[in-house]
Formats: C-alpha cells, structure tokens, sequence
C-alpha cells in the first residue's frame, strides 16, 4: 500500500481570546495522496488558511498528529521544521510577496539562497522554473514592470524551483482577472498532471475550484468531499 503525503490525525486547534477559548477544527482527521490536487473551499472564518498553516508547519495543531511521508512534522523544533519546509513545500499566495528591487529571476533565486547549491546550479533552475511557468523572457524584470498574471507566474517558479514535493496555494487567483486566472490554474494543473506535485488550494472560486481533482468543503471544523472530473 502506497503511503499517503500527509496524513493528518484526530487534529485539533483551538485559540484563546482573552478568557474566551474558540475551536478552529476539532479531531480532524484527512489523508492527502502523493500527487492529489485538493481545492478547500468554505466560509470565511471557517479554517482554511488555518489548515494550510498546519500542513505548512507554520502552525502547531493544539493535539493530534501531522505525518508527512511517515513522518511526523508537529513536533519538529523551529530549525527542523525550516529545513523540512525548504525541501518539501512551495508556499503561493494571493498578493505574490515578491519583492519589489528584485527581478522576477532574482525572487525565484531566493529559496535556494539558503540551500548548498552553487550559483551555476541556482541559476539553472531558476531557468528551468521560469520556462515551466512560460515567462523566462521576463527574467530581468522587476514586478512592477509585470502584470498581476505575470507577477503570479513568478511567485509559481519560485515555488517550485526547489522542487517541493507539494504546494500550498492561499487563494493564488483572488487578485486577477478571469482569463489570467484562469491561464494560472492551468499552470498549476500542468505542475500536477506533468510533475506530479501535490497542490493544497484556498480557494472562494468554484470556477478555480473546477481545476482541481477533488473539492473540500470546510464548514465547521468538517469536510464534506466532491469528487471533480478533469
């Protein structure tokens, strides 16, 4: 039997609000495949960013258990969890978080900053990820001289160039148009079907949601599933 990515166990968390106690998700418990393309949808409040938190390593749930690949990641201290996070997840999020003085292939170079690879090396996959997202000729670019499709493609390359294992997607096409967020989902689709990459994404969008292999629908610290035909 093929071991899942994540498998997340009787996962709870709560928060503390001066004396009030508020519970995000109660004995939670789902398996992501390797390979899975999962859009969570739901109301506001109810959990998602959480959620990607949690399988980010970013936050601890407050009991249960978080096994990536067999491996159990809500115990990690801060400086496993870094290293763990650098290797095996690509964080994209609705606003890019590029940074402005650099070119799009300078922010796509930055993750590998903290790895050991030579600049000959972190200047080919930089290459190599601009290329798979269709906007290597806009490498010496800033993002104020790319549009909001472009600026998200670059935030894509720069998740991808460490080749994570999966990625986590915080509503990636909430700032754009429909036809550029629609090109951005397909590219997230062709990183799926053609590399393999598990895709974890925050979504409002049920015609961003339709790019995906399946639907969760977070309501209540529950999901209810739909199964996606693509």
């Amino acid at each position: 039997m093929t071991e899942p990515l994540y498998q997340l166990t009787d996962l709870s968390k709560r928060y503390t609000r001066g004396k009030e106690s508020i519970t995000i998700f109660e004995k939670l418990t789902m398996t992501i495949p390797a390979g899975d393309f999962i859009a969570i949808m739901g109301p506001s409040g109810s959990g998602k960013t959480t959620l990607l938190n949690l399988l980010g390593g970013i936050d601890a749930p407050s009991s249960g258990e978080v096994v990536f690949e067999g491996k159990r990641i809500d115990n990690m201290s801060q400086g496993a969890l870094a290293k763990w996070r650098a290797a095996n997840v690509g964080f994209i999020f609705q606003f890019y978080n590029l940074m402005p003085t650099l070119t799009a292939a300078q922010n796509v170079e930055l993750p590998l900053l903290l790895t050991k690879l030579g600049g000959k090396e972190r200047k080919q996959r930089v290459r190599t990820a601009l290329d798979i997202v269709g906007i290597a000729d806009r490498a010496g670019h800033r993002p104020t001289q790319l549009s909001g499709g472009q600026q998200q493609r670059v935030a894509i390359a720069r998740a991808i160039v460490a080749d994570p294992e999966v990625l986590l997607c915080d509503e990636p096409t909430g700032d754009l148009d429909r036809a550029t967020a629609d090109e951005v989902l397909a590219t997230l689709q062709l990183l799926n079907k053609e590399l393999g990459k598990a895709i974890v994404m925050v979504t409002h969008d049920p015609s961003a949601a339709k790019y995906a292999q399946r639907e969760l629908h977070l309501d209540k610290g529950r999901f209810v599933e739909k199964e996606l035909v693509t």
